[in-house]
């Protein structure tokens, strides 16, 4: 499994990679910190494979980086050749500022 940071992440915005950001966490959690993801919580992430972007690279979080673990995981067998990076570490640090 491909993992990235959120410097890798900023980064890649300054330079202008094209890629998607997908937030497996629930609403709620999403609703009180997020980088900017789509939202597909990890009990829906299969039923909206249309919503995962297979063109590019596919950077996929939660809070700790274990939900997203999952994700791709149950991803990477339905979508063998796309792209995905899993957020190291999730967002957690974000969320103690």
């Amino acid at each position: 499994m491909q993992h990235i940071t959120l410097k890798d992440i900023d980064r890649w915005q300054v330079d202008n990679v094209d890629f998607q950001l997908i937030d497996v966490r629930e609403p709620i959690e999403h609703e009180h910190r997020n980088i900017g993801g789509k939202l597909i919580p990890l009990g829906d992430i299969m039923r909206n494979l249309d919503a995962i972007d297979k063109d590019k690279p596919v950077v996929v979080y939660c809070k700790r980086g274990i939900r997203s673990q999952i994700a791709i995981q149950k991803l990477q067998r339905k979508l063998p050749n796309a792209d995905f990076y899993n957020l190291q570490g999730g967002i957690y640090e974000l969320l103690k500022s």
